[in-house]
């Protein structure tokens, strides 16, 4: 079961986001209105999958991009009513992996998580099998192996 960490500085939100995850079978070990609260969650459960919310990520940027640093294979989402395509690029920039949209939609919320931990389970096993390639290179036919 993946473990998710949920930062908003709604109470309303984080409730109703864990509801969603814990019933696609998420194990949701804490919620958090703020990065630094969040990061000894971080700390202590070492999430496959973080939650934040908008405003709490442009309220401490620095934090943010700190727990991208320190968990670099958790999944990180944006939560948010609103995203236009700056923003989207911005948080692409930061290392975000998807968007959740708020109002909460269970199914869409749960596709899109799933879709995500898919492309990376993908991306990670193409990425192994072009390392492993490049270690054991196809033999090179000798001129005699011609038919």
């Amino acid at each position: 079961m993946l473990k998710a960490v949920i930062i908003d500085s709604s109470a309303v939100a984080r409730g109703l986001l864990q509801t969603v995850l814990q019933d696609g079978s998420y194990d949701v070990v804490g919620q958090a209105h703020t990065c630094a609260t969040a990061a000894v969650l971080l700390l202590k459960h070492n999430p496959q999958i973080i939650c934040i919310a908008r405003d709490v990520l442009e309220a401490d940027v620095k934090g943010a991009e700190e727990m991208r640093r320190t968990y670099p294979k958790s999944l990180m989402f944006m939560v948010s009513s609103e995203f236009d395509a700056a923003t989207v690029q911005k948080a692409h920039a930061m290392g975000i992996n998807g968007f959740i949209v708020k109002p909460f939609n269970a199914d869409t919320v749960l596709k899109t998580i799933r879709s995500t931990v898919i492309q990376m389970v993908n991306r990670q096993r193409k990425a192994l099998a072009e390392a492993q390639a490049a270690q054991n290179p196809p033999a090179q036919p000798s001129a005699g192996d011609e038919a």
